[in-house]
């Protein structure tokens, strides 16, 4: 039987419960609080900030792995405006890429003043790391980039690589420029990752707005940046934050909705969850969302990082990319991290299917030789230290047909809505797309919160 939605009219003191202390847990439970709903945040683990987080490590602050955005990245920039962190991160006034490979120069891909798609053509055309006939024909494939829609399903059904190939983007081509934008953001090789989330990323940070692709990075370790803060801006905003509370399920109740956690039950007016895909399917009760018995087909995607402290700066620049190397992304991670002396370079290896299985002795051993091709610097650096941290689950694989199984933020029930970089955010799944989950969920429930009859329409509670 349905039972009525709370009087409608407003959001103040309506009870919201959050399940998840992520970016899109984080941003929705800051989105409703700012509506003048009561919020509580429940999270498993004793930190927040989800899948971006730091930890002590050998005398070093070091991060789970290393998380760069974009100009275009407006809703994250917005959520670092509003935990009080944008002046702990630091943004290029143009994009500038180094891009090295071992033995070789570094080449740069760089923008200019002109509008796009102009502004890349004078760094594609003097490539270095592609012959004059691969530039001209990268310049092709751009330009047809940009025409597609990535909104068209039968793109998703494509993978990128397919498409680049019959663009006449050879596999060189591919390793060397295209992957250097794929991996990082869609978390696979261009020849696994969807056409329809490979073209929304060019499209929207490359190929549009001339400075859409300018780099940011974080100055601070991550929980500095994000997790501390937004749990501090959400506790000044009058919301309550549960640590080490895991939820166990979700189902109506006397209220509305009844948060089943290992400290006992929490009754609320509505429920955002924002956890992993498949902890969100085992939470949830079944049939409140479209796909919902396929979301573990959503698989996962991992990343590998590895932490290495040298006795002298390797690094002239914050980052650089490799290419013919296994390393796919080198940091300069020093600022922040309590390195006394000497130098922290992490790297990023994405779409990690091989290198998550390997031992981590087999790891350290063939990405500090990496390294010292790569980095004529590097060369004559002492190692003192070296690590390995792995994150099995780092995103959903961004295959293609991913985007039929990722569900909107709004179910079909009154007062419950979906949160996490994995649902459908137009975007792939990345800090950004966590930041515009909460607050689309936020929406969707404080809209719920204030129409008359909803309860009544969405059967609550059956």
């Amino acid at each position: 039987m349905s039972r009525p939605a709370p009087d409608p009219g407003t959001t103040v003191g309506r009870h919201v419960v959050v399940v998840g202390g992520g970016l899109a847990g984080l941003s929705a439970g800051l989105a409703c609080a700012d509506a003048g709903a009561r919020v509580t945040l429940v999270e498993s683990r004793g930190r927040l900030g989800g899948a971006t987080f730091s930890f002590p490590r050998d005398g070093l602050v070091a991060d789970n792995g290393q998380h760069v955005f974009l100009r275009c990245c407006t809703a994250y920039r917005g959520f670092l405006d509003r935990i009080g962190s944008s002046g702990r991160v630091k943004m290029q006034r143009r994009m500038a890429i180094p891009v090295a490979a071992p033995g070789g120069p570094v080449a740069w891909i760089r923008r200019s003043s002109l509008p796009a798609p102009l502004h890349l053509g004078g760094s594609l055309l003097t490539y270095r790391h592609l012959t004059a006939p691969a530039r001209v024909r990268a310049m092709g494939a751009s330009l047809a980039l940009r025409r597609l829609d990535p909104e068209d399903p039968a793109l998703d059904e494509i993978s990128f690589g397919r498409w680049l190939a019959g663009q006449g983007q050879h596999a060189d081509a591919i390793r060397a420029l295209w992957d250097l934008f794929a991996l990082p953001t869609l978390n696979l090789h261009a020849g696994d990752a969807s056409l329809a989330l490979a073209a929304m990323v060019f499209r929207t940070g490359l190929l549009t707005d001339r400075g859409a692709a300018d780099v940011g990075w974080s100055r601070v370790p991550l929980s500095e940046l994000h997790g501390d803060p937004a749990g501090r801006a959400l506790e000044r905003a009058g919301g309550r934050v549960l640590l080490g509370t895991a939820a166990r399920r979700v189902r109506p109740g006397v209220r509305g909705w009844t948060v089943d956690t290992d400290g006992g039950p929490v009754e609320a007016d509505a429920v955002i969850v924002a956890v992993p895909h498949d902890r969100a399917a085992e939470l949830l009760p079944p049939g409140v969302s479209p796909a919902q018995d396929r979301w573990t087909s959503l698989g996962f995607s991992p990343i590998v990082n590895v932490h290495v402290l040298y006795d002298r700066p390797v690094l002239r620049m914050p980052f650089v990319a490799g290419i013919g190397s296994p390393v796919q992304w080198a940091f300069d991670r020093s600022e922040g991290s309590g390195v006394e002396r000497g130098r922290y370079v992490a790297v990023s290896v994405s779409g990690a299917d091989a290198e998550i299985a390997e031992r981590s002795a087999e790891l350290r051993d063939r990405f500090v030789a990496a390294l010292r091709e790569l980095l004529p610097a590097a060369r004559p650096a002492r190692v003192e230290r070296c690590f390995v941290t792995r994150e099995p689950r780092a995103t959903i694989r961004q295959s293609p047909g991913v985007g039929r199984l990722r569900p909107p933020q709004r179910t079909n029930r009154w007062g419950l809505a979906l949160a996490g970089a994995w649902t459908a955010t137009g975007w792939p799944a990345t800090m950004e797309s966590a930041v515009r989950s909460g607050r689309s969920a936020a929406g969707e429930v404080l809209d719920d919160l204030v129409r008359p009859g909803a309860g009544q329409l969405a059967g609550v509670g059956s």
